[in-house]
């Protein structure tokens, strides 16, 4: 019996108040919606999901780190994380697993200061704008290149 994939949903800073936190930015699905998104859309291609939020950068590197032990990819919404954290571009970059980036709202059309990703040059997927969908949008596309059938540009593999 082969062992399934195994991907690591990530959520940053705040992302615990999902649905109550600005929902005309962020909408009314709470994180637990989230989480149940990407379960049902990983199992769907036979995947399994652990979760992690966290309010704290290094709970979240520790967690980046212990999955280069047991998982094929990373689903991440770094929150605002985004836009300071050198430390964590370097975990993700660190375990070389395939990223994908997610973000519910789109950060080019949000104050200067969220345009700037640190964890961009190294997600193989970026998903930005698509409210909590985008979550499902990208662990299909992240397990597109787990697989092999994309490239990181998201280009069919003949």
């Amino acid at each position: 019996m082969q062992t399934p994939v195994r991907l690591l949903l990530v959520n940053g800073p705040n992302l615990n108040l999902l649905g109550v936190r600005e929902p005309d930015i962020y909408g009314r699905e709470s994180l637990a919606d989230v989480e149940d998104l990407v379960r049902q859309t990983a199992g769907e291609r036979g995947a399994e999901v652990r979760t992690l939020q966290s309010n704290h950068e290094g709970v979240l590197i520790d967690a980046i780190h212990a999955a280069r032990l047991d998982c094929a990819g990373i689903v991440i919404n770094p929150g605002g994380l985004t836009h300071t954290s050198v430390v964590l571009r370097d975990a993700l970059s660190g375990v070389a697993l395939p990223v994908a980036e997610v973000h519910i709202s789109d950060l080019s059309a949000r104050e200067p200061f969220r345009h700037h990703s640190f964890v961009r040059d190294v997600a193989a997927v970026h998903v930005v704008g698509e409210g909590v969908a985008g979550y499902a949008r990208a662990t299909r596309a992240l397990l597109d290149v787990i697989e092999g059938s994309t490239d990181s540009a998201g280009r069919a593999i003949p």
